[in-house]
């Protein structure tokens, strides 16, 4: 079972820095140039020797060692949590959503409830995409351990998953594609968080951008807790708390069971993102200064500040029990959960969570989904047709 808030807790190896570069890690050879006489080796090129790959040679960033040797492992965290996720796979159209449209289709649903379902999937729509684009084109680069690589193989799949859920339901009951695919560019509320995830988007994606110097892999960190702590560990539980507020009524259920799914998904990426940026600051203390620190709760700040702004606009008044008032409250508990998580000091003294039961939503047992409700049948290998 997968606790909600689970404490990760890095082991501790010893610093080290060395040459950045994914790709640099792998081991190279001397290039032979033909000439027409005889071969030569071009001494322009350093040579590199291969040799078997030592535990206390892999780091998580500013590796030589060899990517592609996943064994033995140093960090058995990251490949316990990549068959924690395997074993945690769901795809979205196992879940029935026929009553969640006969709800959506009826006059048992008020608008307030409407536009919260509406502006969550305008959110979730493109966050997931942004996430995904961050992995691959991204973080993916600059992470040098290949256990923790084969973990964000399978976050970046289950991102794509989180995508096609929220266009399920969209296409389920038959939203405006057009209004809720543009929201992030429409809604301010949501434009808002979107822009401020971009920047630390483009550092990573950009082709220049390389690890190495402690400038450069503080900017690595900086981004790794934006979209841990930030983007997954705080933007998205309002719209978790709604759309699951609205499950625990009898509304919205098919939603409701998904974004479950999703919610135990998304609370393994952040567990792992927490471990991830606990080593690196573990390997590299000199990154972990007393100013960065402060920068990042300001950064934290800055994320409760965005979130209650899309809760005051998902939810202009009081709906399902819920009000803005509550969300506040805790966003500054998730908050100071998040500052515990990776040391630094809590912003919000005191704040407790008004959402006890969102910690039993993360025990969703996926055996329900696939022998009670599924209505579309997996097809197995002799089963698939090659035509």
């Amino acid at each position: 079972m997968l606790n909600f808030e689970e404490d990760t807790k890095p082991n501790g190896m010893p610093p080290g820095m060395m040459r950045a570069g994914a790709f640099d890690a792998l081991p190279t050879k001397k290039p032979v140039v033909a000439t027409g006489k005889a071969e030569q080796i071009d001494s322009a090129v350093p040579a590199r020797t291969a040799g078997r790959i030592r535990v206390e040679d892999k780091r998580i960033i500013n590796c030589n060692a060899d990517v592609n040797q996943l064994v033995p492992f140093k960090y058995k965290w990251a490949w316990e949590k990549y068959l924690a996720a395997c074993a945690n796979h769901w795809m979205p159209q196992e879940v029935n959503m026929t009553a969640d449209i006969a709800l959506w289709k009826s006059d048992k649903l008020s608008e307030d409830e409407r536009l919260l379902v509406k502006r969550n999937l305008g959110f979730f729509t493109t966050a997931d995409s942004l996430a995904a684009n961050n992995i691959v084109l991204g973080t993916y680069r600059h992470i040098s351990n290949p256990e923790c690589r084969q973990y964000l193989l399978r976050q970046a799949f289950e991102e794509a998953i989180h995508t096609h859920a929220y266009q399920y339901i969209v296409e389920s009951l038959g939203l405006d594609e057009g209004e809720i695919f543009n929201m992030y560019h429409e809604v301010a509320s949501i434009r808002a968080k979107d822009e401020f995830l971009l920047p630390f988007i483009d550092t990573l994606t950009n082709p220049a951008f390389k690890t190495g110097t402690p400038e450069a892999d503080r900017q690595l960190l900086r981004s790794l807790i934006v979209f841990a702590c930030i983007m997954e560990g705080l933007f998205f539980y309002v719209g978790f708390v709604q759309i699951l507020a609205l499950g625990r009524q009898n509304k919205m259920t098919g939603a409701a069971e998904q974004y479950q799914y999703i919610l135990r998904d998304e609370s393994m990426h952040l567990n792992f993102g927490v471990d991830v940026i606990n080593q690196i600051k573990m390997e590299n203390p000199h990154l972990w200064t007393s100013e960065f620190r402060e920068e990042v709760r300001g950064l934290i700040r800055k994320g409760v500040e965005l979130e209650y702004a899309y809760a005051e606009d998902t939810m202009p008044r009081g709906v399902l029990g819920l009000n803005s008032g509550m969300f506040k409250e805790y966003l500054r508990f998730i908050a100071n959960r998040r500052c515990q998580q990776i040391g630094v000091d809590v912003l919000y003294q005191g704040a407790t969570n008004p959402f006890p039961w969102m910690a039993e939503m993360i025990d969703l047992k996926k055996e329900k989904n696939f022998f009670e409700t599924r209505v579309t049948e997996y097809q197995t290998g002799g089963a698939l047709s090659w035509d």
